[in-house]
């Protein structure tokens, strides 16, 4: 019976087999040493040329690299390696020889690999921020989970954009025009207002030609919303939320972080109370700073980076200007010229993960706002009813799952945060 990788450590002393592949080989006349990966992880299996057969010496020294194998051997515990166990190997069963895998261990280009993206994916670091992705999808669903919330899935063709904007793919829906979608967040309105607290998880796409480290095209966004929530009860579940996702990566992925030569130090802070920072503060601090920044002007990556320098952990940007926000969000009522909403920006210039506001109740509001934005009343006829059938203040936000990531593994780009990445001039693999 096969085990994994993950689970060596059940088996001390056992002799076990393996389905893997070979990531690496070292060796001379009398020993080889297999750097061996399953998925679940790496391990070293050592052959002995004077302890096994000759025939399972012969397929261990014909291996190449990314050949696949079953392989047996004896567990045994290992203070220095990084796993904490080894495989002697005992028998070698090759499945196939690989030729001229061209990943080789060496340094490659940025479109070198993302050519390779299919194979690329198969090296340590990559396998580890896949692990990380998974660790925090599992962390964001175990949290609404225990927190009451129903996951609804919201369609992703859309008559309309949650956004009012033009980034949007176009499409034809028969003889109507459709859109990829680049929110669930109108949907899930509706959605709370039948089950109180929701969310959903899935892809959206932007049309924006955008070429930052910070931008795909298709990313995936987890969206809650929730009725009888305000803008205050909104920012202490972000941070409940985040603060968990961040605590469960800490704990069930040591081994991946630790591949990534992460920091980890900078995540632990991420616990507790976020500070917050008003729109208003924030443009005297860019100014302070020697910004020419404006009250009215959105921030770039630099202002939020230079923002969050100032913290070290995540921090909210609250109450940004009417003007410059989406038509759904909610005036503050005692200074309508801006919205309750906030932006969390994640620490060491990663930007902005989280975008929440409370959602506008009013029914004549947001018919006036319908105007303001030039929006159609009749394809937004169904979001106006929300608020004249049983209207209730109500808010959500949504987190971009890839910058999250790459902010959580310390990376460069979020190209690696995702298994195949789509990109202003990337559509290939």
């Amino acid at each position: 019976m096969l085990t994994t990788i993950a689970r060596i450590g059940q088996h001390v002393g056992q002799e076990v087999r393996l389905g893997c592949w070979l990531y690496n080989k070292r060796g001379s006349g009398k020993i080889q040493f297999l750097q061996l990966r399953d998925g679940s992880g790496f391990i070293q299996g050592v052959v002995v040329k004077a302890e096994v057969a000759e025939d399972v010496w012969e397929q261990a020294t014909k291996l190449t690299q990314e050949s696949s194998l079953y392989i047996t051997g004896i567990v045994r515990a290992d203070d220095r390696a990084p796993s904490g166990y080894e495989l002697n190997v005992t028998g070698v069963e090759i499945i196939q020889l690989a030729e001229n895998y061209p990943i080789s261990l060496k340094e490659h280009g940025v479109d070198f690999l993302m050519d390779h993206r299919h194979l690329w994916l198969r090296t340590p670091r990559q396998r580890a921020v896949m692990a990380v992705r998974s660790e925090v999808i599992r962390a964001m669903y175990e949290f609404f989970q225990e927190n009451g919330f129903y996951k609804v899935d919201p369609p992703i063709l859309t008559p309309t954009s949650a956004e009012g904007t033009t980034n949007l793919f176009h499409t034809k829906y028969f003889d109507e025009d459709a859109y990829l979608s680049q929110s669930g967040q109108l949907y899930m309105e509706a959605a709370a207002m039948a089950l109180g607290r929701v969310y959903s998880f899935g892809p959206t796409f932007r049309a924006e030609k955008s070429k930052t480290r910070r931008h795909l095209i298709e990313f995936w966004m987890i969206e809650p919303e929730m009725a009888f929530v305000d803008q205050e009860e909104n920012l202490r579940i972000q941070e409940a939320f985040v603060s968990h996702v961040v605590q469960s990566v800490l704990k069930n992925c040591q081994m991946e972080l630790k591949t990534l030569e992460r920091d980890t130090s900078k995540l632990e802070n991420v616990k507790g109370d976020f500070p917050r920072i008003s729109y208003d503060d924030a443009i005297k601090l860019l100014q302070e700073k020697g910004s020419d920044i404006k009250w009215g002007d959105d921030f770039g990556a630099p202002d939020e980076t230079t923002i969050a320098e100032h913290f070290d952990k995540p921090v909210f940007i609250t109450n940004y200007p009417t003007e410059i926000k989406a038509f759904y969000m909610k005036p503050d009522p005692n200074r309508p010229e801006v919205v309750l909403c906030a932006d969390m920006i994640a620490p060491e210039g990663y930007g902005e993960i989280i975008g929440g506001s409370q959602r506008i109740d009013d029914p004549e509001l947001l018919e006036k706002r319908f105007a303001e934005h030039e929006l159609s009343e009749d394809a937004y006829r169904w979001y106006l009813d929300l608020r004249k059938y049983g209207t209730v203040p109500h808010s959500g936000f949504g987190l971009g799952l890839e910058r999250t990531i790459a902010w959580i593994c310390g990376l460069d780009h979020v190209r690696e945060t995702i298994p195949f990445p789509r990109m202003l001039y990337r559509l290939y693999p």
